[in-house]
């Protein structure tokens, strides 16, 4: 998808799937109004499309019933304009088991045509009728270029492993031979990552300095990390003037010591309910210069030693600083973050915006229209930003729509993290497990996705909303999803043996390995290092290692 506003649509994807007339070049068949509006085809130059006018209320529309069925993943897309001004237009699906589903939505504008992009599935199957709605009913909505593509659900896993192994893997090929180049049959072959290309992490906190069961069980198994709490500001400056950074600094020597790579989280916090006391009851200057302050402390004194900062947390839902500082201050916090860590990227973090289709603070669309806000202010240009999305799923993963939401925010060419990923135990331990799994899978698949948090830190009275391990750290059913993924993705040892050519055929993800070598039970060899590079283009790398005989 593409957030540019084009002249003319392109063709529906997938030829429009199970829509009828979607090009509208039969006039309209296939159509129907939904409500009171008036429709009628329209042509301009060589292009045909749909138009509602005379509208009322937000859905009156144009519509077409369909059948649905329970067992498919529902991918949509249509191409919208609106006559005047800027609209935000929702696609509906008016079922008559499972309600109302949204299926996406995009700030259409007049003079051009705007993509919206989304999906869903449906509870039961049965009929459904699609219609467009728009809560500014002086509006007329032009629509064209519509797609639904039903998949079974055999076909959406097939494509999440192919995009695995296209994206984030590459063969590798081990010939193993002696030292007058014969090949050895039959030999123990051994592979281990050392370092992950694709960063999949855990939230840790200050309980891990203490428990040595946390740090084996953490360490064991990630590389990259993000701490819960204690780089927050209410935890850093509970009074003013009183700057503590004591836990932070332990964790950060602590997952140093280790190789664990951090993220940085957070800067500022919109959200009121997080705001100190005394920060909320400053004036509007001693507020600016407490913002300034904190912003300059915490990004200097961990300048280069982070991979990511979390600048502004939360700020298509909150604006506490805005409210008291001014509509662009939260850009200007980008700009002095920026002009003290100019080699960070710098993160927008929020919730809502893959997790459901109907919070319309933090849809796509919203998220980089506040992007675009962000990189418009003066001195922007060599910002370093990037997409954080927390991935707090509280309802069952609507996985096409967040491969189309990703989709869209992708358009932004920014790196895109998923930075506090969690499933809500209410569903019960299995199911949890099931749609963390779900989701992952779908998360890892998506080529434009940078990097995985969890947001699992541990603490002895229970975790945010999801816990790998019980208090013994014996791994939970969301622990085994984690583990069971990390190996089927290669993030763990690997180990096979030569056929009697000599060779061994592996599928390993991007990183740098070591590689032992053994006869009979035997290590024949020292570890040999090898990189399973992005970089290289090939089908296949073919590694020849030479053991002694």
């Amino acid at each position: 998808p593409t957030t540019q506003c084009v002249e003319n649509p392109p063709k529906p994807q997938y030829g429009g799937g199970i829509i009828i007339n979607p090009e509208l070049n039969h006039g309209l068949r296939g159509w129907s109004i939904h409500g009171k509006a008036e429709i009628e085809q329209r042509v301009s130059g060589d292009n045909k499309f749909i138009v509602a006018h005379s509208r009322n209320h937000p859905y009156d529309s144009i519509s077409q019933k369909l059948y649905l069925r329970e067992d498919k993943l529902y991918t949509f897309s249509a191409w919208i304009q609106v006559n005047s001004g800027n609209e935000s237009v929702t696609a509906v699906f008016k079922t008559t088991s499972s309600g109302f589903k949204a299926a996406g939505s995009v700030i259409a504008r007049s003079k051009c045509w705007s993509m919206l992009k989304g999906g869903f599935t449906v509870d039961e199957s049965g009929p459904a009728e699609l219609y467009f709605e728009s809560k500014n009913s002086s509006v007329e909505l032009w629509v064209d270029s519509i797609s639904l593509q039903p998949f079974t659900q055999e076909q959406w896993r097939s494509h999440q492993d192919q995009s695995i192994e296209k994206t984030r893997k590459r063969k590798v090929r081990i010939h193993v031979a002696d030292e007058r180049g014969n090949p050895i049959s039959n030999a123990s072959i051994s592979t281990e990552q050392k370092t992950q290309s694709f960063p999949f992490g855990c939230a840790i906190n200050k309980n891990i300095l203490t428990n040595t069961a946390y740090q084996n069980w953490f360490t064991s198994r990630f590389k990259v990390t993000v701490f819960e709490n204690e780089m927050k500001w209410y935890t850093n400056e509970v009074s003013p003037g009183n700057e503590d950074y004591t836990d932070a600094d332990a964790m950060l020597q602590f997952v140093k010591q280790r190789n664990i790579a951090v993220r940085g989280h957070t800067v500022l916090w919109e959200d009121p309910q997080f705001i100190q006391g005394w920060v909320a009851s400053l004036t509007q200057s001693d507020l600016a210069n407490a913002v300034n302050k904190r912003i300059n402390s915490i990004v200097s004194r961990y300048k280069g030693e982070l991979i990511a900062w979390d600048v502004v947390n939360e700020n298509l839902h909150f604006w506490f600083f805005e409210s008291k500082l001014g509509e662009s201050a939260s850009a200007s916090f980008y700009n002095l973050a920026q002009s003290v860590d100019g080699n960070t990227t710098l993160f927008l973090n929020e919730f809502n915006t893959i997790e459901e289709n109907l919070d319309d603070k933090s849809k796509p669309d919203k998220y980089l229209q506040k992007l675009s806000q962000i990189q418009s202010f003066p001195r922007q240009n060599v910002l370093r930003l990037g997409i954080g999305l927390q991935g707090h799923f509280g309802k069952p993963p609507n996985l096409p729509y967040i491969r189309a939401a990703i989709d869209t925010l992708a358009s932004a060419s920014l790196p895109i993290w998923i930075t506090e990923l969690d499933v809500a135990r209410d569903f019960g331990e299995q199911t949890q497990a099931q749609y963390l799994e779900q989701i992952l899978r779908e998360l890892h698949a998506h080529p434009r996705v940078n990097g995985i948090m969890l947001w699992s830190a541990w603490a002895p009275g229970g975790c945010y909303r999801m816990c790998l391990t019980d208090n013994n750290f014996n791994n939970l059913a969301t622990g085994n999803v984690v583990d069971k993924l990390m190996q089927e993705w290669g993030f763990t040892a690997s180990v096979g043996t030569t056929d009697a050519d000599g060779f061994f055929e592996t599928s390993l993800s991007h990183g740098d390995y070591t590689v032992k070598i053994g006869r009979h039970n035997v290590t024949t060899s020292s570890a040999q290092s090898f990189v399973v590079s992005t970089a290289d283009t090939s089908e296949q790398t073919t590694l020849v290692l030479q053991v002694s005989a």
